[in-house]
């Protein structure tokens, strides 16, 4: 049955009635929150079953790619985080869980590559780890809302190597790509990093299939990670992306935001760097200044 044949009115009840029986089974719930999720969810499940008048064979295949996405997924892979990636679904957690507030620097997907235990870099360091790619300096200041500069907030970054892989993904061990670093008391931070390159989110799996099957690139904009912490403060999860980038408008995680788009300055080989590190190859530079929300402040969409 297509989703636009005419669905009688006795259907229509039995529809409902199932629908209604499957969300009073949550009436007694003891916990309020899991009952007004879960009878949400069967509310809107339900409504795209009948809406598409899905067919049993859909559903089955349906199984088997959820089955399959579960099976591709360990410890250094996360197919759930991709397919919710593309689906758009991480953004929108991310958007109603950052309102906005004054000049907040905007939220964007955490992705599936961060790691906990990044080694730690001084101002001036370097994150890249031996990993190939142009040298990029990157450096900025955090503060609050009131301009008053952070000090000692935690930032940790990471990024992939030109190749378009993240050191989690060679599958050897590597730290590469990735550090973490603080604040000093003007609320400045800066450290040598990659200039960051497209690439594509991992399509040897599920989520990539269902990526070739409608005609969409499993590309990603150029962009590099951060996740900033600071007492009294709610954490930042963002990336800068990279100004003239033709995949802005396409990112294949929906990332990009228009405040987060900086100017990358490319410099000749041998020329003068901020901190006089020799750098014998051309390098880029980018500024990149944090503004944080106070924790649990309510959004101000003005």
């Amino acid at each position: 049955m297509s989703g636009d044949a005419p669905v009688s009115a006795e259907q229509r009840r039995r529809e409902e009635e199932l629908t209604a029986t499957v969300l009073a089974s949550f009436d007694q719930a003891p916990d309020a929150r899991t009952r007004e999720v879960l009878q949400a969810l069967v509310r809107h499940v339900h409504a795209f079953v009948r809406e598409v008048r899905l067919t049993e064979a859909e559903w089955d295949a349906a199984v088997a790619f959820l089955t399959a996405v579960g099976h591709i997924t360990d410890e250094r892979r996360q197919e759930f985080v991709l397919l919710s990636d593309v689906l758009g679904v991480s953004m929108m957690t991310v958007a109603v869980n950052n309102e906005a507030s004054g000049d907040a620097t905007e939220s964007t997907v955490f992705g599936p590559f961060f790691t906990s235990d990044a080694p730690r870099i001084e101002h001036g360091g370097d994150i890249a780890g031996g990993a190939p790619g142009e040298p990029c300096w990157v450096e900025g200041r955090v503060t609050d809302l009131d301009g008053q500069p952070v000090a000692g907030a935690r930032l940790e970054v990471w990024e992939a190597d030109e190749d378009g892989l993240y050191d989690v993904q060679y599958g050897d061990d590597r730290v590469a790509g990735r550090a973490h670093l603080f604040t000093d008391e003007a609320g400045e931070y800066r450290f040598w990093g990659l200039t960051p390159t497209p690439y594509p989110i991992p399509d040897d799996g599920p989520v990539g299939a269902l990526l070739r099957s409608v005609g969409r690139s499993p590309l990603r904009a150029s962009h590099l990670h951060f996740m900033v912490t600071a007492p009294g403060l709610r954490t930042l999860i963002t990336h800068i992306f990279v100004r003239g980038d033709e995949l802005l408008a396409s990112d294949s995680v929906f990332g990009v935001k228009e405040s987060l788009v900086m100017d990358f300055v490319r410099h000749a080989a041998g020329s003068a760097t901020p901190d006089g590190r020799a750098v014998k190859s051309t390098w880029s530079s980018t500024r990149f200044d944090i503004v944080l929300a106070p924790e649990g402040r309510d959004g101000d969409a003005t």
